[in-house]
């Protein structure tokens, strides 16, 4: 029975990275099977040029959920090897261990802003913000649960308190605060309770965790105006401050 359900998960990861790999312009740097096996984490980055193939991790990641368990191993406590999986994950993982969400992040001379949304399943939503100008690398994870260093068993069994999440790192020049937030509305039913389309859960309960105080005031008046389409009904998308993204 076990098997049985990994397959049915291994099935729609790998449904979900074909789409993917057929539709972004981003390219995916390929993560190494043993850091799948502590997690899910996927991370990218766009390429300007769009010169770079795209490059999927599902058949790894299906392996590891078929047949990672049989070896003894047991995925429920294990960590992810932050330090396998590129640029921006090292920096973030540092900052989580030590309890902080981080502003803003340095590469190669630039600044970038980070922003964090939930919204479901983090695969669609992540392509979602990769078509945006100005987003440059995105991420997905873990966030605003209490415990240190979750991974995709333990945010799965709804123990943990986290929720699937995208990651963005985001060009101030090019795209705003105000652009993400409509993609994030764009994207998301926010009157849906713990969920988006059939994936049903704590874990995929919707969305924005702002990471400064200009984005809590955008994030704020945004939200009012959303409340306003819906007169007699609540809003159940989160709007509060971003935790540790794992």
């Amino acid at each position: 029975m076990r098997i049985g359900r990994s397959a049915i998960a291994a099935l729609s990861t790998l449904s979900t990275a074909r789409a993917f790999s057929a539709k972004s312009s981003s390219s995916l740097h390929k993560l190494s099977a043993s850091s799948l096996r502590h997690g899910s984490f996927f991370i990218s980055s766009r390429n300007p040029n769009n010169v770079s193939p795209t490059t999927s991790t599902a058949l790894p990641m299906i392996f590891d959920r078929l047949f990672g368990g049989l070896a003894g191993g047991g995925g429920y406590n294990s960590r992810i090897d932050y330090e396998a999986i590129p640029f921006p994950m090292p920096k973030l993982a540092v900052a989580s261990d030590e309890g902080k969400s981080l502003e803003t992040i340095a590469k190669n001379g630039k600044t970038y802003k980070l922003a964090t949304f939930a919204g479901g399943c983090f695969w669609g939503l992540e392509l979602a913000f990769q078509r945006v100008p100005g987003v440059d690398y995105t991420g997905v994870g873990y966030t605003q649960g209490p415990e240190a260093s979750p991974n995709y068993d333990a945010v799965c069994s709804g123990g943990t308190g986290h929720t699937e999440a995208v990651i963005v790192l985001y060009d101030t020049d090019v795209c705003s605060y105000e652009l993400l937030l409509d993609t994030f509305f764009g994207r998301v039913d926010p009157l849906t309770v713990n969920g988006q389309g059939g994936d049903r859960g704590t874990q995929y309960r919707t969305g924005v965790y702002y990471h400064c105080k200009e984005q809590e005031d955008i994030a704020k008046a945004r939200f009012a105006l959303e409340k306003e389409k819906y007169p007699n009904r609540k809003i159940a998308s989160e709007c509060l401050p971003a935790q540790p993204f794992w």
